[in-house]
């Protein structure tokens, strides 16, 4: 059986209407990733720097919401929008919110959870996942390393 991460108190089971979850989300290329975890460790900034790695390569990439993401689940997929009142932007930390190019909507693909050293394992579990109601993510586990590209680590676990 593989682990599990929930999203705290989000139940999507035949759910119409979209819900609100504690996350930023980002599309690159084809791929929808939905970074999770708690506040201050790094997702925004972790979700940026990969969409800035990928506009220097040339990729399509776009931010989808920031902090707040409003997930559905839409044929057995989930689809993350930002609400909007905040569409359009992301929110640094002692900056405040900045305009970033988004997209409207996308599926997420993975969760990903952006863990700062020292870390609780050596080797992150196979087959993690995170769920958000009927719909489980595979969960990607991103070092934030100095020196360390997110967009590089990234590319290491999905297939980008």
């Amino acid at each position: 059986m593989s682990p599990r991460l929930d999203a705290p108190d989000h139940d999507l089971a035949a759910e119409a209407a979209p819900r609100n979850v504690h996350a930023t989300a980002i599309v690159l290329g084809t791929l929808g990733y939905l970074f999770v975890g708690p506040s201050g460790t790094g997702k925004t900034s972790a979700a940026l720097a990969c969409l800035s790695s990928a506009a220097r390569r040339g990729w399509n990439a776009a931010l989808v919401s920031d902090d707040q993401v409003m997930v559905s689940l839409r044929s057995g997929r989930l689809v993350a929008r930002a609400p909007a009142t905040i569409a359009g932007l992301a929110e640094l930390r002692g900056v405040g919110p900045i305009p970033v190019r988004t997209v409207r909507a996308a599926v997420m693909s993975y969760a990903v959870l952006p863990v700062a050293p020292p870390f609780d394992m050596r080797v992150a579990p196979e087959l993690e996942m995170w769920e958000a109601g009927p719909v489980a993510l595979p969960l990607l586990r991103l070092p934030l390393l100095p020196g360390l590209d997110p967009l590089d680590a990234l590319s290491r676990f999905s297939t980008l």
